[in-house]
């Protein structure tokens, strides 16, 4: 691009080449260098946009619950529209994220992990966290919400280290917690 000439959406860019470079090469992996590359852009360009790397860190945090929000509301729209069983439909979700997103999940947990060091990214992080225990409690009530959320973060972080469960286990875990 030519020098002097408006690029609008380059903030944008470089937010996702954050999270690109952090699925690659984890949060202690993210320099403004390897973002620039990743955006295709100046390497002046990421300092003047994110003056440091928490400032990195929360782009891509806010990136990623940007898309982890539209398959959540995805996801919501469909049990509404289908009224399926909540045990059984969260458990499609979540091995959905563990099969099929799996990169990007773990990619989204070391970000969230992040926030326990990183006072700045503590706040989003909660607001990431809320936004699951906000669309289950449109389907039980607020405590079997909170619970319930409470036990996918557990499932997505226990599927880290020990391998992903199946559709059963899944089912058998969201009706016990359910109640």
């Amino acid at each position: 691009m030519p020098k002097g000439t408006v690029d609008p959406d380059r903030a944008l860019r470089i937010s996702r080449a954050a999270l690109e470079v952090v699925g690659e090469r984890g949060v202690e992996g993210l320099t403004h260098r390897a973002v620039a590359a990743a955006a295709g852009v100046p390497l002046g360009s990421t300092t003047y946009h994110f003056k440091d790397l928490d400032d990195l860190l929360v782009a891509a945090i806010v990136e990623a619950k940007r898309a982890t929000d539209a398959e959540l509301f995805a996801w919501n729209d469909a049990l509404h529209r289908d009224g399926g069983e909540l045990p059984t439909a969260l458990a499609s979700y979540v091995l959905d994220m563990l099969v099929h997103h799996w990169g990007r999940t773990v990619v989204e947990i070391e970000l969230y992990m992040a926030a326990l060091r990183r006072p700045r990214l503590l706040e989003l992080s909660q607001e990431w966290d809320e936004g699951l225990r906000s669309v289950l409690e449109q389907h039980t009530d607020p405590e079997s919400a909170k619970i319930l959320a409470m036990t996918v973060d557990g499932v997505l972080v226990r599927a880290m280290i020990h391998g992903k469960p199946t559709q059963a286990e899944l089912e058998s875990i969201f009706r016990r917690v359910a109640g």
